[in-house]
C-alpha cells in the first residue's frame, strides 16, 4: 500500500485515494453541488458508500426500475456488481467509498460530461 494520498480531478469534483491494496480501495469523493456522477454499473467492482457531509440524491436499481433515495450524513448504501446507480450532489458532498480494487470497471450508461460507453 502506498503512503501517498492521490488526488484525481473529475468533472464533478475530485477523488482522494487514501488506500489501495490488491484487495480493497478507499476513496473520498468530493462532489460539487448540482453535479452528478455517471449513471453506471460495474461488472465486478463492489462498493459501499458512506455520506460524510452534505446532501445526496442516490439512484439505485431495484428490480427493473431506478429508485431515488435522498441521503444525509451518516447514511450508507451497498452497491453490488451489475447494479445501475448514480449519485447527484444536492449540496457539496464528501463521500467515503470503500470498494474492491477494480478502479477501471465502470460502464457508463448516461453522463452529463460526455463520457458514455454506449
Amino acid at each position: 500500500m502506498s503512503d501517498d494520498i492521490r488526488r484525481v480531478e473529475k468533472p464533478w469534483g475530485y477523488e482522494l485515494h487514501w488506500a489501495h491494496t490488491p484487495r480493497y480501495v478507499g476513496k473520498i469523493l468530493h462532489v460539487n453541488a448540482g453535479h452528478a456522477l455517471s449513471l453506471q454499473y460495474h461488472n465486478v467492482k463492489e462498493e459501499t458508500i458512506l455520506l460524510w457531509s452534505g446532501k445526496l440524491l442516490f439512484e439505485i436499481q431495484e428490480g427493473d426500475r431506478l429508485v431515488k433515495k435522498e441521503m444525509a450524513p451518516g447514511d450508507r448504501i451497498h452497491v453490488r456488481p451489475k447494479t445501475v446507480h448514480r449519485m447527484t450532489a444536492l449540496e457539496d458532498c464528501d463521500i467515503f467509498e470503500v470498494s474492491t480494487p477494480e478502479l477501471d470497471d465502470v460502464v457508463r450508461l448516461e453522463d452529463r460530461y460526455g463520457r458514455t460507453d454506449r
